[in-house]
């Protein structure tokens, strides 16, 4: 790793930077308390960012950067876990890069709601998690996980992409899978983990329809899952997930969806000036009878009343939540005690099993399934079969024009389909 790379991280939990961006011939950007700031005595040439980037990336990564431009990735500098998106711009390749803890935070320090302590009871159904980029939920998701992790002995798979927080098994077991490392796409992922006796799941990201559809299975076949979706809001969230597919098949989502639903949370981050910091804003939706039957009649500009008139349901919309919790709130818990950095303990290794090939993902970035690489292999293998040519070895007194004539009787008798096949 990069020394000076290193020091800059160490430094920036320091004074507590949340986020750090590194581009070509600009001063250092930096952001804390949910502001952006600058230092200008810090700045890397594209020579010495495209350095760094060779530095930090493994083959298969330095791969994927130079055939998509762009490449998501985790690491763990020191006692710090950090996310990383390489991509690419006009001053050369950029880093946008997310300070997170070694230690995950425990729930009730991160100023939420006391009822999403009940989530981590839960047996079965969906919990989604919306917001836009930074706004926490991944934190809040894995401070929920961690809940069950040491109150429950359940399994626990992940899919993410990168891995971000690492857990260490408490009563529940834990594997995590990482997308492009451990497994090839969400997709992939998803239709491995029913079929690996899972009672909770956790995908990263619901982006492709056929990400959206199998979690929904999942959700419904009796597992708690939680995901976590772009979303503004709840009737984006759900408008999302209902135009995954087209046609017929959104009656099915919309059913599939309001079934399988246990908890639908918006999380923003906002400064809150009595508190001198930001912190998260919520809208919760609930699988109240009321919500499924919005849901699946598509009324979903309903949604919104629903959540400001159920308060005795646990209901919130953004500005119910922020005039009921957070302005009566008269204490809240500083970000930098919850996102302190702890000393690694006992943290598993990662091992390289010398059965799977590292580099044959990068074939297969783009990959809808396994399924449909086996096809397009047999329909390529079909085509080589059907131009290749018949040899046979003719001994010296064999009359040539005999055998000729021999080959054309044969060809009359035979179904048309045979000729085709010769």
């Amino acid at each position: 790793m990069n020394k000076r790379f290193s020091d800059l991280i160490m430094a920036s939990i320091k004074n507590r930077f949340s986020d750090i961006h590194i581009t070509g011939g600009h001063p250092l950007i930096f952001r804390r308390d949910g502001i952006i700031h600058s230092d200008k005595s810090i700045k890397w040439s594209p020579a010495e960012i495209d350095a760094m980037v060779k530095d930090m990336l493994t083959d298969k990564q330095l791969h994927t950067l130079k055939k998509r431009w762009s490449v998501d990735l985790a690491l763990s500098v020191g006692q710090v876990r950090i996310r990383i998106n390489v991509f690419y711009t006009t001053r050369g390749l950029s880093l946008a890069i997310r300070l997170l803890p070694e230690a995950i935070p425990e729930l009730n320090g991160l100023n939420l709601h006391p009822s999403l302590a009940t989530i981590k009871d839960l047996r079965a159904g969906l919990v989604l998690v919306c917001g836009s980029t930074g706004s926490g939920k991944s934190t809040t998701v894995a401070a929920i996980i961690e809940e069950i992790n040491r109150t429950r002995p359940v399994h626990i798979i992940t899919i993410e992409d990168p891995i971000e927080y690492r857990f260490q098994p408490k009563k529940a077991f834990i594997e995590q899978r990482e997308v492009g490392i451990h497994v090839p796409s969400f997709k992939q992922g998803l239709l491995d983990v029913l079929r690996e006796n899972p009672d909770v799941i956790f995908v990263g990201e619901l982006r492709e329809p056929d990400t959206i559809r199998l979690t929904l299975n999942a959700a419904e076949s009796g597992h708690l899952v939680f995901a976590t979706l772009h979303a503004t809001d709840a009737e984006d969230a759900i408008y999302r997930i209902n135009n995954s597919v087209t046609g017929e098949n959104q009656d099915v989502i919309r059913y599939q969806f309001a079934s399988a639903l246990s908890w639908l949370i918006i999380q923003q981050l906002n400064f809150i000036e009595k508190a001198g910091f930001r912190v998260p804003v919520l809208a919760i939706l609930r699988d109240t009878p009321s919500v499924k039957g919005s849901i699946r009649d598509n009324k979903l500009s309903q949604l919104e009343t629903i959540m400001q008139t159920s308060r005795n349901e646990g209901m919130f919309s953004l500005e119910l939540y922020e005039r009921e919790f957070i302005d009566t709130r008269t204490s809240f818990i500083h970000p930098h005690k919850t996102f302190g950095m702890m000393a690694e303990t006992s943290k598993e290794p990662d091992f390289k099993s010398s059965l799977i090939d590292p580099l044959a993902v990068q074939d297969i970035i783009y990959m809808t399934s396994v399924e449909d690489d086996l096809k397009r292999e047999e329909e390529a293998k079909a085509k080589r079969d059907d131009g290749e040519q018949q040899y046979v070895v003719l001994e010296d007194d064999v009359d040539l024009e005999e055998l000729i004539a021999q080959f054309g009787r044969e060809g009359e008798t035979k179904p048309e389909s045979d000729k085709a096949g010769r």
